[in-house]
């Protein structure tokens, strides 16, 4: 899932656009600019083939003005009791995220049984996971932070991984050169990231 920075509304169709021709519709937004919101909806309204989501939900304000906007999941750096009551409200999915056994307990508790680990690579990534399988076989990750082409398949060899989420996909050059082809190919070599889990 490519975790995107879109800083002009303006481009965020054509950015999807060449996503979602390569292979990958599930795209995160993250709120991390002004431009965020806006993107959000010129998607849901232009490429119908894209599952666009919000990423970077910090707050309750924030997550019910992206629902607003179209967005049709959430994903958060780590969780509170306010995002994790406006998440469910919202009755949408919606990835929590979490670093340590006990934040994916509390997650757990609070009905998430699918979770962002981030920062993947700083907290263990991989080691981590593998262990945290073993108290909690049911829960399922999406790990960001850190993730690229050359660990990628490694991460989703994991039984308790379901995707892996990463910038890899949309460099900063390539968007703000408009090279769309290239974010294509780019998509086009992550959708074809299958593996069997392992442990």
């Amino acid at each position: 899932m490519p975790v995107i920075v879109v800083r002009d509304a303006a481009y965020a169709v054509d950015l999807a656009m060449a996503l979602t021709s390569g292979g990958i519709r599930t795209l995160e937004v993250t709120l991390r600019t002004s431009a965020a919101f806006a993107a959000i909806r010129f998607i849901r309204d232009a490429v119908p083939d894209a599952i666009v989501g919000a990423g970077t939900v910090l707050n309750r304000a924030q997550w019910e003005r992206a629902v607003d906007a179209g967005a049709q999941f959430g994903v958060s750096p780590g969780l509170t009791s306010e995002v994790a009551s406006a998440a469910r409200s919202a009755n949408l999915p919606f990835l929590p995220g979490v670093g340590t056994a006990t934040e994916a307990l509390r997650a757990h508790d609070e009905g998430f049984s699918v979770q962002k680990l981030f920062p993947a690579e700083a907290i263990g990534g991989r080691s981590l996971l593998k262990a945290l399988y073993g108290p909690f076989p049911d829960l399922r990750f999406c790990p960001t932070g850190g993730i690229n082409p050359e660990n990628a398949l490694d991460y989703l060899a994991l039984p308790n991984v379901v995707c892996v989420g990463g910038s890899w996909l949309v460099p900063d050059d390539a968007v703000e050169n408009r090279d769309w082809l290239r974010i294509t190919r780019l998509a086009q070599a992550a959708a074809a990231m299958r593996t069997a889990p392992t442990l």
